[in-house]
């Protein structure tokens, strides 16, 4: 998918947990990991919103078009055959 997800980026910049993140926004930990690896097909505004208010950033920081091809080539560099 050409949408990349960068919460991964805010977290460290935060300085934060993946469960902290999940229990101040209000989602289970496990959605928040389908969203964070780049699996998740959609994304409310809420969530979004609430994302971005607990990480004190824009949407911009944690999401980002790339090209298909770049996204092939990182999907097929994390997981090699």
């Amino acid at each position: 998918m050409p949408i990349a997800v960068d919460i991964d980026v805010m977290l460290a910049r935060r300085k934060m947990s993946v469960g902290e993140l999940a229990d101040r926004v209000g989602i289970t930990p496990a959605n928040l990991a389908v969203l964070k690896n780049g699996r998740a097909k959609a994304v409310r505004f809420a969530t979004l919103a609430a994302l971005c208010e607990v990480l004190e950033c824009q949407p911009g920081d944690l999401l980002r078009w790339e090209a298909e091809d770049a996204a092939m080539e990182e999907a097929t560099a994390a997981h090699p055959e």
